[in-house]
């Protein structure tokens, strides 16, 4: 069974048709291999899942009772970067047939092609910056959404399946096959693991201080030389750079919030296709050989964290590099130079491949806290919230409903302010610098509203995605802006009489009033200004407006 790969000699890359035939004819062919369709996509297929497990064992829902270790491998998140699909399809054809040997202790899960939307939409040259292959797919989806940017709002239906899987498998390590794109340097294979302080306690640990080492050694043995995922682009990384931050909206960053090993592999996008393909084929090896013989290290490493995390009240929602800190990297690049355009005679970067060098250079890879919040016992969601609801859910999410209307003391968040970006970012108007303050109220809740205690295995998800000041919450995506509006106003002709009598009869509201045309000027000499502050003072205003509508058990 020769690929379209292998017979192009390194310069096609299978079709959709083509990966998902060949993983049929595989699957009949081998007992060790097994296709199933997962769920529904954007585009009219079905999304596909091999499994493949070296003793026959093929049913992943018995993996975890006969103690395998599972590897879970995304392909095509972005087709036009196929380096995965073509790897994945020889990788999985090799072990069937002996060629390679996959531990027994081993389990692989593989997606042939998680975004077929958007590979169905082929033969576009729309990676300028490319070397290869021939014909491959688009970015977008069938929404034309970027698909490695879709783990929390999960707006793609194949979004939805892979998380589902996902939760299905509980993958020890999970790895989303990409190419990069930006600065010109030597290696081949770049490698981006979760940041290891944001997975953080014992798996953070052993992903930076064991797996990752020990993979970049048998890389070198087996003739590549990784080096961290070039987060520079455009410039001249040989001064060092940034470790990636992978926020929960990644593939990566989604994983770790579930103590999920998780890495990106991004070869380097003006390699030969050949070049490339090889070395994913290579990483892939080398981390089922390394995940095999730390298999109990792994699941030791994760249980110990998701105990800890259940017991843990202070998490840490948002990060920023830490400057004083750095790791040395090997690093092989190409002289960065500057010559006049010949577009418009400017100095434009250049990078000179005859001038190689190798090089120590640091690489910033240690974050630090810049947001926590302490976990309640529960949160609370009205049952209207439909949307964020069912995101909930479909990751699993335990959660009991409220039985009667009833009212309950709960600590309230109220939006203080909020920017909101000025465009679209992957059909969202994302919101950002979100300042709140906490207030204890009596909130009515109805029957169907929704309890979510937070001990539970999810319990990371949930603050990160329900605490409206972390940078991926559903607050952030847009899931309760109907908060942000003001639902009900008054007329000024009526209410003139009405805000006078309430500040002789409120002497609080009277203090307040006063105190602010002190505090400021242009209020004092604003009618309207004067009156709207009454209004929102009194009994008449909402008080669900700028209320974050998920409220706290603590």
């Amino acid at each position: 069974m020769k690929t379209v790969y292998e017979r192009s000699g390194g310069k096609e890359t299978a079709t959709y048709l083509e990966t998902i035939a060949f993983y049929k004819e595989l699957d009949k062919r081998y007992l060790s291999v097994r296709m199933e369709e997962i769920g529904p996509t954007d585009s009219y297929y079905p999304l596909h899942v091999v499994y493949y497990c070296a003793d026959g064992n093929v049913n992943p829902d018995k993996w975890k009772a006969k103690g395998k270790t599972i590897l879970l491998i995304n392909n095509g998140i972005h087709p036009g970067e196929p380096d995965g699909v073509d790897a994945c399809m020889m990788l999985l054809r090799d072990a069937a047939m002996g060629n390679i040997v996959i531990p027994d202790n081993m389990a692989l899960a593989v997606i042939p092609v998680f975004n077929i939307g958007g590979a169905l939409n082929r033969g576009r040259p729309s990676r300028a910056n490319q070397n290869g292959p021939e014909a491959y797919g688009f970015r977008g989806n069938s929404q034309h959404l970027d698909l490695n940017r879709d783990f929390i709002k999960l707006d793609a239906k194949e979004t939805r399946s892979l998380v589902k899987l996902f939760h299905r498998l509980d993958p020890d390590i999970f790895i989303d096959n990409h190419v990069s794109d930006g600065a010109d340097y030597q290696h081949i294979m770049t490698l981006l693991e979760t940041q290891h302080n944001k997975l953080g306690g014992e798996t953070g640990k052993l992903q930076h201080e064991t797996i990752i080492p020990e993979v970049y050694s048998d890389m070198k043995e087996r003739g590549y030389d990784l080096v961290p995922y070039v987060n520079d682009f455009d410039n001249t990384p040989d001064k060092g750079f940034r470790e990636f931050y992978d926020y929960p909206r990644f593939s990566s960053g989604f994983a770790a919030l579930f103590q999920t090993l998780a890495f990106v592999p991004e070869t380097h996008m003006w390699k030969p296709y050949k070049q490339r393909v090889e070395s994913t084929y290579a990483l892939m090896l080398s981390f089922i050989k390394t995940a095999s013989e730390h298999a109990k290290d792994i699941r030791d490493a994760r249980h110990l964290d998701r105990d800890e995390i259940l017991k843990r009240k202070t998490f840490t929602i948002d990060w920023k590099v830490d400057t004083s800190k750095h790791s040395e990297i090997t690093f092989k690049g190409y002289e960065a130079v500057h010559k006049p355009s010949e577009v418009s005679g400017q100095d434009r970067l250049y990078y000179d491949r005859s001038k190689p060098y190798t090089r120590r250079i640091p690489l910033f890879d240690h974050f630090v806290t810049t947001k926590k919040v302490d976990a309640p016992k529960a949160y609370i969601i009205p049952r209207g919230f439909t949307e964020a609801i069912k995101r909930l859910k479909w990751n699993g999410v335990e959660m009991q409903e409220v039985e009667d209307d009833t009212v309950m003391k709960l600590t309230v968040y109220r939006i203080d302010k909020y920017d909101t970006m000025p465009h679209p970012y992957e059909r969202h108007y994302m919101h950002r610098a979100v300042a709140v303050h906490a207030e204890k109220e009596k909130v009515q809740l109805y029957k169907g509203d929704y309890i979510i205690p937070t001990s539970q295995q999810a319990k990371r998800y949930l603050v990160e995605v329900l605490e409206p000041m972390a940078p991926d919450a559903l607050f952030a995506w847009n899931f309760f802006d109907g908060i942000l509006q003001q639902k009900e106003y008054y007329s000024d002709y009526i209410f003139e009489d009405m805000a006078a009598k309430m500040l002789k009869k409120d002497e609080k509201l009277r203090k307040l009033f006063e105190a602010e045309k002190k505090r400021n000027k242009g209020f004092s000499a604003n009618g309207r200004a004067q009156l709207d502050f009454i209004y929102r003072h009194s009994k008449y205003m909402e008080p669900e407006y700028m209320r974050y509508p998920v409220f706290r058990m603590e």
